[in-house]
């Protein structure tokens, strides 16, 4: 009984003991940004909405739903953190000892000539224990950086899912939006074609009637296979991007008839705030730290190895030569067994081994501070963005304004017979370029918008 009680208080002892972190204290390291995006921005962040609070068509509510729901990737993203998680529950089962029950028997027949008596024997023998295999008490703390760096390896993997999630997000929204510009332009491109088509039949009678020249004729059908063209041109992108969007959904939801981008909801107004807060929101940025947070985790376990290592073996049981006898008096059958492995020469592996690791580290460091550069140059660049198209905006709006005031002077100087159809046709499309650049520019607006809302770590 004292032989059985020794063995299960070793076993205790194994469970409990805690050994040395040989992990490196972790510091972030610090932000490599100006700690401004503009000096004109306020510092105080407006409230980042969710995105079906952002973008309020509830048209493109159901298409963002069906993409998180069916898109592919997505799926791969998440089963990823799925198979991170279940590494880092492995990597923590390590830090406890295994229990397992075991029940084996044998039988074994040896030759006469090497029993010692000249006469063959067989042998047999049952046994059924209970006890723990290898299991290695973590003096030096190496299975527990190992666990830290599956964790946070999950944790990583967990943020960059959140990441897809937000460009994803935005993705179908800016091809949403992209759509609705096309069909814009799409319905342009075909009334103005419909108008030019009507202008030529008249030119044609006038030509008939001897009233137009065959320059004019000719100029008025270069103008309509002009916009023939570019008509075919916008269906072909509006086939494209519809089959992109349906890509992004998972092609699990038909795709409603899209308004134009002039008469789409107003996204509302964001101002970043600093860029330390800016970083808190990002999902990439906390998944390149967690990143770094596992390279020094490594680091510890790479450490731990130069250090002696002790395992230990041990069960409590019963063993007999047959099966009536396995729980019968006097059959107890216990083992003890730790061992004790320090490397003496290992060719420089070890050493290898902790340099990897620290090289790991220096690019993770690298890595993360390198995210952290790009997430400022994203929100800086939709920042500029959003101020330049405004502008643009509003000087094509001017000129289109200016063009069609233009065409109707120059239709009714043709009228008086006090300018030529050359210079009608002149001005008609001067006009119809700049409907097209105002619906362009809307476009470039709004996806501006929309790059700022995922810059900041919009729908994580």
């Amino acid at each position: 009984m004292t032989e059985r009680k020794s063995v299960t208080a070793a076993a205790i002892a194994a469970a409990l003991l805690a050994g040395c972190s040989m992990i490196p204290a972790y510091q972030r390291p610090a932000a490599p940004v100006p700690q401004t995006f503009a000096a004109d921005l306020p510092a105080t962040a407006s409230a980042l909405p969710g995105w079906q609070a952002y973008f309020p068509d509830p048209a493109l509510h159901a298409l963002i739903e069906a993409a998180l729901a069916n898109n592919r990737d997505l799926r791969i993203a998440l089963a990823r953190v799925e198979e991170a998680r279940a590494l880092a529950g492995v990597a923590r089962a390590d830090r406890f000892p295994t229990v397992a029950a075991q029940a084996d028997g044998s039988r074994a027949r040896t030759p006469a000539d090497l029993t010692g008596i000249g006469v063959a024997r067989t042998t047999r023998r049952y046994d059924v224990n209970l006890g723990i295999t290898a299991f290695e008490l973590d003096f030096w703390g190496r299975v527990a950086a190992l666990s830290d760096a599956a964790r946070a390896q999950y944790l990583a993997s967990d943020e960059a899912a959140r990441s897809f999630r937000v460009s994803l997000v935005g993705d179908v929204a800016s091809t949403w939006y992209q759509l609705a510009a096309l069909t814009e332009q799409s319905q342009l491109a075909g009334d103005t074609l419909k108008t030019r088509e009507d202008s030529l039949g008249l030119i044609r009678k006038r030509h008939d009637a001897g009233l137009a020249s065959d320059l004019d004729v000719l100029a008025a059908e270069s103008l309509v296979e002009t916009v023939r063209a570019q008509a075919a041109d916008l269906d072909r992108q509006r086939a494209q991007t519809e089959n992109a969007l349906r890509l992004l959904t998972g092609m699990a939801v038909p795709l409603p008839a899209v308004p134009a981008v002039s008469r789409q909801p107003a996204l509302a107004e964001l101002a970043p705030g600093l860029p330390s807060e800016v970083l808190l929101r990002r999902p990439d940025v906390r998944a390149a730290e967690q990143r770094l947070i596992a390279s020094n985790a490594n680091i510890g376990a790479a450490r731990a190895a130069f250090f002696p290592r002790i395992a230990l073996t041990g069960n409590l049981g019963t063993a007999s030569s047959a099966l009536s006898g396995l729980f019968g008096a006097g059959s107890e059958a216990w083992l003890f067994q730790p061992v004790l492995t320090l490397p003496l020469f290992d060719a420089g592996r070890n050493r290898a081994n902790l340099e990897v690791a620290q090289a790991r580290k220096v690019q993770a460091v690298a890595d993360y501070e390198k995210t952290i550069q790009q997430a400022f140059r994203e929100v800086a660049d939709a920042l500029a963005a959003r101020t330049t198209y405004r502008a643009q905006l509003t000087a094509q709006e001017a000129n289109l304004r200016a063009q069609h005031a233009l065409l109707e002077r120059v239709k009714a100087r043709e009228q008086a017979g006090l300018a030529s159809y050359l210079e009608v046709l002149d001005a008609s499309r001067g006009a119809f370029g700049a409907e097209q650049a105002v619906v362009a520019s809307r476009l470039q607006l709004v996806g501006a918008e929309v790059a700022l809302y995922k810059a900041l770590g919009g729908g994580a």
